[in-house]
């Protein structure tokens, strides 16, 4: 995720205390690193410390820094703070030849580092001055960079730092256990009545348009309980054609995930193939959303979202990551209508390769759905999990990626995008869009947009 551009830097206390809004939390047991363009601030990224054997041989560390970083190819130069503990920060540090090998690395790769920091349990200190006089032991107060004026500010915009992502905790229900075991009820019914239609053109075009309803209300509806919706959600996760489709839609649009089935063939041939015409399972029903643009000139997508009954005729427009309005598809129909560019692949829209800038509000907006779905457990939420997983790593978020993917693993070991998707994260692939400051997640909007 890149930094904002409208925040003023006074020292090194300002930068510190950007680097926990910029992750979602406060760091430990962590080399943190953060490009710049010129006097501006680029790309953070988080790293793991190596172990006390790694620490000894720490070039494979410095190049997997280098590799991340040269990702910003804007960056000119870098910034370097470890965050551990007060005995770690003692010189000599053990954390020294780390920190002087990844400054080598990085200075041939043309990102020399113009700082770097020791952050302790207490104390914080330059990790690059070792003079008595102006860099006194044991450091200055941690609590320097809490008071911060920039943190200040982050929090007055609405920033808060919340505590760590941990991959070996399942999220716990906060929900009541006759809810719980009603959801579970009433999907168990979607799950039988949807059962033979994973093939269907209709009933892919019915799920598409149920699902884009909810990703495009504006500003933000409070998710309230409701068993019917939520079990049909969580239904409709448990096929992976459906479950790649809404990925895609979320990311690109609507003819993206539609021209993408149709490119796999995922749709039955013949008798059971269906086209518009083809009966579908009637929908659960949404409460009328009063922010939603057609309901002020379009009854008829109005009062096909009231209804909640089938999908609209045609989805409401979304655009592409550019700015480009996307061709409308008739529900049941897989050939696009109307002017509007060639649609991504799910390949590349589910690397980060295409477009050239992914719809994040729709993939926020898809995060928050999934949340509420995963909190209701079992292999639904894996797949919810998973989703959120791939949407974490689309922000550049790897932390909170592997914390999601690991508890969709800890659900269903078996679940094979989450080992593909963790895989990736383990490996320290980057996606598409977190690699270039254009086309990055801004956590703090728009108007501080970096």
């Amino acid at each position: 995720m890149t930094a904002p551009e409208r925040l003023t830097v006074r020292g090194p206390e300002d930068i510190l205390g950007f680097i926990p809004h910029s992750l979602g939390y406060w760091p430990a047991s962590s080399l943190v690193a953060m490009t710049l363009h010129g006097t501006t601030l680029g790309a953070t990224l988080r790293l793991d410390l190596p172990t006390p054997a790694g620490q000894a041989a720490p070039f494979g560390f410095a190049d997997a820094v280098r590799r991340y970083l040269e990702s910003d190819q804007d960056a000119d130069g870098a910034l370097l703070a470890v965050f551990t503990s007060d005995a770690g920060m003692v010189p000599p540090s053990a954390y020294d030849l780390l920190i002087s090998t990844v400054q080598c690395s990085l200075e041939q790769a043309g990102m020399p580092v113009r700082a770097a920091w020791f952050v302790g349990d207490v104390y914080w200190r330059d990790a690059l001055c070792s003079d008595g006089s102006c860099c006194p032991l044991p450091g200055r107060p941690v609590q320097e960079i809490r008071d911060s004026m920039l943190n200040a500010e982050m929090v007055y915009r609405g920033s808060s730092v919340g505590p760590a992502p941990r991959s070996g905790s399942v999220p716990e229900a906060p929900v009541p256990a006759m809810h719980l075991a009603a959801v579970r009820e009433a999907q168990a019914g979607w799950e039988e009545e949807l059962g033979g239609l994973s093939r269907s053109r209709a009933q892919f075009s019915a799920v598409l348009g149920f699902w884009q309803m909810l990703l495009d209300r504006t500003p933000p509806v409070a998710w309230l309980p409701d068993i019917e919706r939520d079990a049909f959600l969580r239904a409709t996760l448990l096929v992976p054609t459906w479950r790649d489709a809404v990925m895609v839609m979320a990311a690109a649009g609507r003819n993206a995930a539609e021209a993408g089935a149709e490119q796999f063939k995922v749709f039955a041939d013949g008798n059971g193939g269906g086209g518009a015409d083809e009966a579908v399972v009637s929908l659960p029903v949404l409460p009328p959303n009063p922010h939603r643009a057609s309901a002020a000139g379009k009854p008829g997508a109005a009062a096909a979202e009231e209804a909640g009954g089938r999908a609209p005729a045609l989805g409401p427009p979304r655009r592409t990551g550019n700015g480009a309005p996307l061709r409308s598809v008739p529900a049941g129909s897989g050939t696009p209508v109307g002017p509007g560019p060639v649609p991504a692949g799910y390949g590349e829209v589910l690397m980060g390769v295409a477009p050239n800038v992914p719809d994040w509000e729709g993939l926020d907006a898809l995060d928050r759905i999934l949340g509420n779905l995963a909190v209701l457990g079992g292999q639904a939420a894996a797949a919810a999990l998973t989703m959120r997983g791939w949407v974490a790593w689309c922000r550049g978020r790897g932390s909170y990626a592997a914390a999601h993917l690991g508890q969709a693993l800890e659900l269903d070991p078996d679940y094979r995008l989450a080992e593909l998707l963790l895989d990736l994260v383990g490996r320290g692939t980057l996606c598409g869009w977190a690699a270039r400051k254009e086309a990055a997640w801004q956590k703090f909007g728009e108007d501080t947009a970096g």
